[in-house]
């Protein structure tokens, strides 16, 4: 985080889980920045992190773990999708870094 501080970057976080949900969540996982509750999917579905997803074959309507990189200008420079988390803020800050 104090990479991310040092490039004078936000983080958030969104999902459709309530506050009492992701309160669990952020404290179970260690999280340190915050995170948005989502439940109408205001915020999820234009950014198109509500998809199709399978499992065990069957299809369901799920979100999709993502990142946007947003420049000052409030414009998308880069969208990373299917995240896994080991190893992503690295990703993440050589992206920043880039420029």
């Amino acid at each position: 985080m104090k990479e991310f501080e040092k490039l004078d970057t936000s983080i958030l976080g969104c999902s459709a889980d309530d506050v009492e949900a992701q309160t669990k969540f952020k404290l179970k996982h260690k999280l340190n920045f915050p995170l948005l509750a989502d439940t109408e999917f205001k915020v999820i579905e234009p950014y198109g992190a509500r998809r199709m997803k399978s499992f065990l074959g069957k299809s369901f309507l799920g979100i999709v773990r993502m990142t946007f990189l947003i420049g000052p200008d409030g414009i998308i420079r880069k969208i990373w999708d299917k995240v896994t988390p080991k190893g992503h803020a690295a990703e993440v800050i050589a992206a920043i870094k880039a420029g």
